[in-house]
């Protein structure tokens, strides 16, 4: 496997009484399809710092996240699949025996190393990353989530894998990094669509636009929606759950809670409440991290009774 070598992910119509009533279509782009291991948004985030840190000549990737991230599960997973050493500094106290997601990332070689809460909040500091560096030794740093411009430019070839006509792009937002990837691909009269995870209203107003390196940001092309984080992030309920189950009863497709779960819950939401005018064509994102339901078995399961 090479960089370059993952082909589109697949666009799959949505069909069901819901969407028709509505007089809308909806195409789900699967990129939790695009890999098993290193799939949905943090792949495309991953490719071109993959390519940046081959270009600097690095051969160890140092990055941040919490105890269940998606994000270090896949780059623990992409340096073992390219052959390169990670890193990875989690938020929180070290704890045995590790979860699922922790426990991968280590059989896949990453150095788990554990920063308590407060120091973690430094981690885009610059003094506190040239202690990093000092302490780590060579490295390329990657923030939390794998979030920066070149994370940008890996979001922005979604867009342009979509060969149908649609108006409106729908995506969980988490840091803003593939939201504004979505944005920038975007043509004049498309507009993208954000469900925030997290109870931060304003947040990604003020962040999305750091992503663009001081060029001009077209604030006029997207809307974040912050009304389903479900009491923030990582929170969920019984009627999120239900609904969850209800769509992969329906269409087959697994959702997890923290990203797209909620999103789709809004989506489906705003369908109910005619937000959309009749005619419309949607594409949502499906931005996977499905590795995380291992660790909310428990907790759905009791949300399900």
């Amino acid at each position: 496997m090479t960089i370059d070598a993952l082909p589109p992910s697949p666009l799959q119509p949505l069909v069901c009484a819901e969407i028709d009533a509505a007089g809308i279509q909806i195409f789900l782009k699967r990129d939790d399809s695009l890999h098993p291991l290193v799939s949905g948004n943090k792949w495309r985030k991953l490719k071109y710092n993959l390519v940046e840190m081959q270009r600097q000549n690095h051969h160890t990737l140092l990055t941040f996240g919490g105890a269940y991230s998606n994000h270090i599960y896949a780059t623990a997973a992409a340096g073992k699949l390219f052959g390169f050493k990670t890193i990875g500094l989690i938020r929180g106290e070290e704890c045995y025996p590790l979860n699922a997601t922790l426990s991968f990332a280590q059989a896949c070689g990453m150095k788990l190393h554990y920063l308590d809460r407060a120091t973690y909040k430094n981690k885009e500091e610059e003094t506190f990353l040239k202690e990093v560096k000092s302490k780590y030794g060579a490295c390329y740093v990657l923030p939390e989530g794998g979030s920066n411009a070149f994370a940008v430019e890996g979001c922005k070839e979604l867009v342009e894998e979509i060969k149908i006509p649609f108006d409106t792009i729908c995506s969980p937002c988490g840091t803003g990094a593939t939201f504004a990837g979505l944005i920038a691909g975007l043509k004049p009269h498309q507009k993208a669509l954000g469900f925030s995870a997290l109870k931060a209203e304003g947040y990604f107003e003020s962040k999305i636009p750091d992503y663009w390196n001081g060029g001009t940001f077209p604030n006029h092309l997207y809307e974040i929606n912050y009304g389903y984080h479900f009491g923030g992030y990582a929170k969920m309920n019984r009627e999120l759950v239900t609904f969850m189950d209800w769509f992969t009863q329906t269409f087959n497709i697994p959702l997890e809670p923290i990203y797209t779960g909620k999103m789709m819950y809004g989506l489906f939401d705003l369908l109910k409440k005619q937000y959309f005018p009749r005619g419309t064509s949607i594409v949502a994102l499906h931005t996977g991290g499905l590795q995380g339901l291992v660790g909310m078995k428990e907790k759905m399961k009791l949300l399900r009774k």
